[in-house]
Protein backbone atom coordinates (compact mmCIF):
# COMPACT_ATOMS: atom_id res chain seq x y z
CA UNK A 1 0.00 0.00 0.00
CA UNK A 2 2.67 2.20 1.27
CA UNK A 3 4.77 1.32 -2.65
CA UNK A 4 1.47 2.13 -4.33
CA UNK A 5 0.75 5.55 -2.53
CA UNK A 6 4.38 6.69 -3.30
CA UNK A 7 4.42 5.98 -6.86
CA UNK A 8 0.88 7.95 -7.09
CA UNK A 9 2.55 10.77 -4.96
CA UNK A 10 5.46 10.64 -7.67
CA UNK A 11 3.32 10.82 -10.68
CA UNK A 12 0.98 13.51 -9.39
CA UNK A 13 3.93 15.60 -7.71
CA UNK A 14 6.05 15.53 -10.87
CA UNK A 15 3.09 16.38 -13.18
CA UNK A 16 1.79 19.40 -10.57
CA UNK A 17 5.36 20.78 -9.50
CA UNK A 18 6.79 20.20 -13.13
CA UNK A 19 4.20 22.29 -14.68
CA UNK A 20 4.84 25.06 -12.38
CA UNK A 21 8.32 25.10 -13.06
CA UNK A 22 7.80 24.64 -16.96
CA UNK A 23 5.05 27.58 -17.15
CA UNK A 24 7.01 30.13 -15.16
CA UNK A 25 10.05 29.07 -17.37
CA UNK A 26 7.57 29.65 -20.01
CA UNK A 27 6.64 33.37 -18.59
CA UNK A 28 10.04 34.62 -18.34
CA UNK A 29 10.21 34.23 -14.02
CA UNK A 30 12.88 35.16 -12.82
CA UNK A 31 15.45 32.88 -11.41
CA UNK A 32 17.40 33.62 -8.17
CA UNK A 33 17.05 33.68 -4.34
CA UNK A 34 13.46 32.30 -3.34
CA UNK A 35 12.25 31.97 -7.01
CA UNK A 36 9.78 29.53 -7.99
CA UNK A 37 12.60 27.63 -9.36
CA UNK A 38 14.22 26.98 -5.59
CA UNK A 39 10.57 26.18 -4.20
CA UNK A 40 9.12 24.13 -6.82
CA UNK A 41 12.04 21.16 -5.80
CA UNK A 42 11.65 21.24 -2.22
CA UNK A 43 7.78 21.53 -2.69
CA UNK A 44 8.42 18.29 -4.92
CA UNK A 45 10.93 16.57 -2.63
CA UNK A 46 8.87 17.32 0.19
CA UNK A 47 5.65 15.57 -1.43
CA UNK A 48 7.24 12.25 -1.95
CA UNK A 49 9.05 12.12 1.05
CA UNK A 50 6.13 12.67 3.00
CA UNK A 51 4.02 9.87 0.80
CA UNK A 52 6.86 7.61 1.42
CA UNK A 53 6.97 8.13 5.32
CA UNK A 54 10.68 9.41 5.08
CA UNK A 55 12.56 11.77 7.55
CA UNK A 56 15.71 13.32 6.54
CA UNK A 57 17.94 14.61 9.31
CA UNK A 58 21.26 16.75 8.03
CA UNK A 59 24.20 16.47 10.34
CA UNK A 60 26.67 19.37 10.56
CA UNK A 61 24.79 22.27 8.78
CA UNK A 62 27.14 24.88 9.32
CA UNK A 63 28.98 23.35 5.87
CA UNK A 64 26.39 25.15 4.38
CA UNK A 65 27.80 28.65 3.93
CA UNK A 66 24.97 30.88 1.88
CA UNK A 67 26.21 32.08 -1.16
CA UNK A 68 29.48 30.02 -1.54
CA UNK A 69 31.26 27.82 -4.24
CA UNK A 70 30.79 24.47 -3.14
CA UNK A 71 30.99 21.18 -5.34
CA UNK A 72 29.20 18.66 -2.86
CA UNK A 73 30.13 14.91 -3.80
CA UNK A 74 27.45 12.35 -2.62
CA UNK A 75 27.42 8.33 -2.26
CA UNK A 76 24.41 7.20 -4.52
CA UNK A 77 22.36 3.86 -3.51
CA UNK A 78 18.94 4.52 -4.56
CA UNK A 79 16.68 6.83 -6.28
CA UNK A 80 15.87 8.31 -2.96
CA UNK A 81 19.42 10.04 -2.74
CA UNK A 82 17.61 12.50 -5.17
CA UNK A 83 14.82 14.02 -2.85
CA UNK A 84 16.36 13.48 0.44
CA UNK A 85 19.71 15.81 -1.39
CA UNK A 86 17.19 18.44 -2.55
CA UNK A 87 15.63 18.59 1.38
CA UNK A 88 19.20 18.38 2.90
CA UNK A 89 20.73 21.03 0.78
CA UNK A 90 19.87 24.84 -0.39
CA UNK A 91 19.00 26.09 -4.00
CA UNK A 92 21.53 23.70 -6.18
CA UNK A 93 21.96 22.35 -9.77
CA UNK A 94 22.40 18.53 -10.37
CA UNK A 95 24.88 16.98 -12.86
CA UNK A 96 22.99 13.97 -14.11
CA UNK A 97 23.20 11.54 -16.83
CA UNK A 98 21.21 12.47 -20.06
CA UNK A 99 19.06 9.79 -19.61
CA UNK A 100 17.20 11.34 -17.25
CA UNK A 101 16.18 14.16 -19.56
CA UNK A 102 14.46 11.81 -21.60
CA UNK A 103 11.67 11.64 -18.72
CA UNK A 104 8.39 13.37 -19.67
CA UNK A 105 7.54 16.65 -18.15
CA UNK A 106 10.78 15.78 -14.96
CA UNK A 107 13.47 15.83 -17.51
CA UNK A 108 12.72 19.60 -18.78
CA UNK A 109 11.09 20.67 -15.48
CA UNK A 110 14.80 19.70 -13.95
CA UNK A 111 16.44 21.60 -16.59
CA UNK A 112 14.54 24.31 -15.44
CA UNK A 113 15.79 24.47 -12.13
CA UNK A 114 19.34 23.88 -12.80
CA UNK A 115 20.01 20.48 -13.86
CA UNK A 116 23.16 19.91 -16.41
CA UNK A 117 22.92 16.82 -17.83
CA UNK A 118 25.71 14.64 -18.91
CA UNK A 119 25.93 12.73 -21.98
CA UNK A 120 28.70 9.89 -20.92
CA UNK A 121 29.02 8.14 -24.24
CA UNK A 122 30.35 11.28 -25.52
CA UNK A 123 33.26 12.48 -23.96
CA UNK A 124 33.83 15.90 -25.60
CA UNK A 125 30.30 17.06 -24.77
CA UNK A 126 30.44 15.77 -20.98
CA UNK A 127 33.80 18.48 -20.77
CA UNK A 128 31.67 20.73 -22.48
CA UNK A 129 28.66 20.44 -20.01
CA UNK A 130 31.29 20.03 -17.14
CA UNK A 131 32.89 23.50 -18.26
CA UNK A 132 29.51 24.81 -18.16
CA UNK A 133 28.69 23.57 -14.48
CA UNK A 134 32.32 24.97 -13.29
CA UNK A 135 31.32 28.47 -14.60
CA UNK A 136 28.11 28.59 -12.86
CA UNK A 137 30.07 27.09 -9.11
CA UNK A 138 32.62 29.81 -9.56
CA UNK A 139 29.21 32.39 -10.20
CA UNK A 140 28.36 31.17 -6.54
CA UNK A 141 25.64 28.25 -7.48
CA UNK A 142 26.47 25.21 -5.69
CA UNK A 143 26.40 21.84 -7.43
CA UNK A 144 26.00 18.37 -6.78
CA UNK A 145 27.53 15.42 -8.07
CA UNK A 146 27.29 11.63 -7.53
CA UNK A 147 31.29 10.11 -8.35
CA UNK A 148 30.18 6.73 -8.57
CA UNK A 149 28.14 7.25 -11.51
CA UNK A 150 25.28 4.98 -10.70
CA UNK A 151 23.35 3.54 -7.58
CA UNK A 152 25.02 0.85 -5.79
CA UNK A 153 23.56 -2.47 -4.08
CA UNK A 154 25.06 -1.65 -0.80
CA UNK A 155 26.98 0.97 1.38
CA UNK A 156 30.39 0.13 0.14
CA UNK A 157 31.98 2.63 -2.07
CA UNK A 158 32.41 1.89 -5.81
CA UNK A 159 35.37 3.25 -7.65
CA UNK A 160 34.44 7.12 -8.56
CA UNK A 161 34.20 8.55 -11.93
CA UNK A 162 37.21 11.48 -12.80
CA UNK A 163 34.93 13.88 -14.32
CA UNK A 164 33.88 15.26 -11.14
CA UNK A 165 36.78 15.71 -9.90
CA UNK A 166 37.91 17.83 -13.09
CA UNK A 167 34.98 19.53 -12.56
CA UNK A 168 35.98 21.02 -9.14
CA UNK A 169 39.60 21.44 -10.16
CA UNK A 170 38.25 23.45 -12.93
CA UNK A 171 35.61 25.30 -10.43
CA UNK A 172 38.54 25.68 -7.85
CA UNK A 173 35.64 25.80 -5.25
CA UNK A 174 35.85 22.93 -2.63
CA UNK A 175 34.36 19.74 -2.20
CA UNK A 176 32.31 19.11 0.48
CA UNK A 177 31.98 15.30 0.60
CA UNK A 178 28.44 13.71 1.90
CA UNK A 179 27.65 10.34 2.98
CA UNK A 180 23.94 9.28 2.32
CA UNK A 181 22.81 6.71 4.94
CA UNK A 182 19.42 4.91 5.42
CA UNK A 183 18.25 5.08 1.40
CA UNK A 184 18.55 1.62 0.61
CA UNK A 185 16.29 0.94 3.51
CA UNK A 186 13.49 2.88 2.25
CA UNK A 187 14.10 1.79 -1.53
CA UNK A 188 16.66 -0.03 -2.56
CA UNK A 189 17.92 -0.59 -6.05
CA UNK A 190 17.09 -4.33 -6.53
CA UNK A 191 13.20 -3.54 -5.43
CA UNK A 192 10.49 -1.88 -6.38
CA UNK A 193 9.46 -0.49 -2.96
CA UNK A 194 9.18 2.18 -1.22
CA UNK A 195 9.26 2.10 3.35
CA UNK A 196 8.90 4.47 5.97
CA UNK A 197 12.08 5.31 7.41
CA UNK A 198 15.21 7.69 8.32
CA UNK A 199 17.68 9.45 5.81
CA UNK A 200 20.69 10.13 7.53
CA UNK A 201 22.70 13.14 5.58
CA UNK A 202 26.64 14.01 6.79
CA UNK A 203 28.16 17.21 5.13
CA UNK A 204 31.88 16.07 5.97
CA UNK A 205 34.68 18.81 6.44
CA UNK A 206 35.52 20.53 2.26
CA UNK A 207 38.68 19.65 1.00
CA UNK A 208 40.12 22.84 -0.97
CA UNK A 209 40.71 22.54 -4.72
CA UNK A 210 42.30 25.81 -5.14
CA UNK A 211 45.47 25.61 -7.24
CA UNK A 212 45.10 22.27 -8.45
CA UNK A 213 45.51 21.23 -11.55
CA UNK A 214 44.40 18.27 -13.94
CA UNK A 215 46.89 16.07 -12.69
CA UNK A 216 45.83 16.13 -9.30
CA UNK A 217 42.68 14.81 -10.22
CA UNK A 218 42.88 11.15 -9.16
CA UNK A 219 44.42 12.41 -5.67
CA UNK A 220 41.76 14.34 -5.15
CA UNK A 221 39.29 11.80 -5.59
CA UNK A 222 41.39 9.27 -3.35
CA UNK A 223 41.23 12.06 -0.56
CA UNK A 224 37.14 12.32 -1.02
CA UNK A 225 36.88 8.55 -1.16
CA UNK A 226 38.97 8.17 2.33
CA UNK A 227 36.45 11.25 4.20
CA UNK A 228 33.66 9.27 3.00
CA UNK A 229 34.76 6.09 3.72
CA UNK A 230 36.11 6.98 7.32
CA UNK A 231 32.12 8.64 8.10
CA UNK A 232 30.73 5.07 6.70
CA UNK A 233 32.82 3.46 8.79
CA UNK A 234 33.15 5.46 12.29
CA UNK A 235 28.80 5.97 11.72
CA UNK A 236 27.64 2.55 10.63
CA UNK A 237 30.46 0.06 10.27
CA UNK A 238 30.19 0.08 6.97
CA UNK A 239 33.29 -1.32 5.38
CA UNK A 240 35.27 0.68 3.01
CA UNK A 241 36.22 -1.66 0.50
CA UNK A 242 35.19 -1.50 -2.78
CA UNK A 243 31.47 -2.58 -3.59
CA UNK A 244 30.93 -6.40 -4.03
CA UNK A 245 29.98 -7.59 -7.37
CA UNK A 246 26.35 -7.75 -7.90
CA UNK A 247 24.30 -9.59 -6.11
CA UNK A 248 23.17 -12.55 -8.23
CA UNK A 249 19.29 -13.23 -9.84
CA UNK A 250 17.83 -15.76 -8.09
CA UNK A 251 17.15 -18.67 -10.12
CA UNK A 252 13.66 -18.43 -10.29
CA UNK A 253 14.11 -15.35 -11.90
CA UNK A 254 16.32 -16.56 -14.50
CA UNK A 255 14.10 -19.00 -15.42
CA UNK A 256 10.77 -16.80 -15.32
CA UNK A 257 12.73 -14.14 -17.82
CA UNK A 258 14.31 -17.08 -20.33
Amino acid sequence: MRTAFTALALLVGTVLFGSITLLAELLGRPHGPNSIYEKTPRWWASWLLGAAGVKVVVHDEHQLPEGAPRVFMANHVSWFDIPSMIAALPHYGFVAKRELEKIPLFGPAARAVGVIYIDRENRKAAFSAYDDAASKIRAGHPVLVYPEGTRGYSYALRPFKKGPFVLAIGSGAPIVPVVIYGTIEVNPRTEFRASPGTVHVHLLEPIPTEGLTYADRDDLAERVRQRMADCLRAHYGVDPAIEPVRPAVPQEAEQASA
